[in-house]
């Protein structure tokens, strides 16, 4: 919570104009927040710098790539195992997200495939294969109401 603090409401604006188009021209979010426009590139390219600005990316629609099944996959470590299991599933085609989490598992991660059939062939080939992996649970995503990278500033703001 200690970076929100540094941040200020036009920095907030500048930040919530970005998330709904990265693409925006500069001038445009300038008019926006009542600034000239080489004010708030200065401004984007601090944020940047200080990281809280991690980059700049396309949404691509999965379907479209021959992806469309999505899967969360439940990675069950030995716990005495060696430590790069973490970059090991970050490694694997298809893997998008590898987040350690509480519980009697170790890491969930999100994957893509085109089918059922591939995403066995992927678990057995890559995940059972990595040194200290003893089990997976995987829970294939039927439909998708909500998808987002975005941070609610709103919250941030406030809390």
């Amino acid at each position: 919570m200690e970076q929100i603090r540094t941040i200020d409401s036009t920095d907030l604006q500048i930040l919530q104009i970005l998330q709904e188009k990265a693409r925006i021209p500069n001038a445009e979010v300038a008019r926006q927040v009542g600034m000239a426009p080489s004010a708030v590139l200065e401004r984007i390219r601090k944020l940047e710098e200080r990281g809280i600005i991690e980059g700049y990316e396309v949404r691509l629609n999965p379907g479209h790539f021959g992806q469309s099944l999505a899967a969360f996959v439940f990675v069950d470590v030995d716990r005495a195992g060696n430590g790069s299991v973490a970059g090991e599933l970050a490694a694997i085609a298809g893997v998008q997200e590898v987040h350690q989490i509480a519980g009697e598992d170790g890491y969930l991660v999100k994957v893509r495939a085109s089918d059922p059939e591939t995403l066995g062939r992927l678990l057995r080939e890559n995940f059972t294969l990595i040194k200290g992996v003893r089990a997976t649970r995987t829970q294939i995503v039927l439909s998708t109401f909500k998808e987002t990278r975005r941070i609610d500033l709103d919250v941030a703001a406030s809390g």
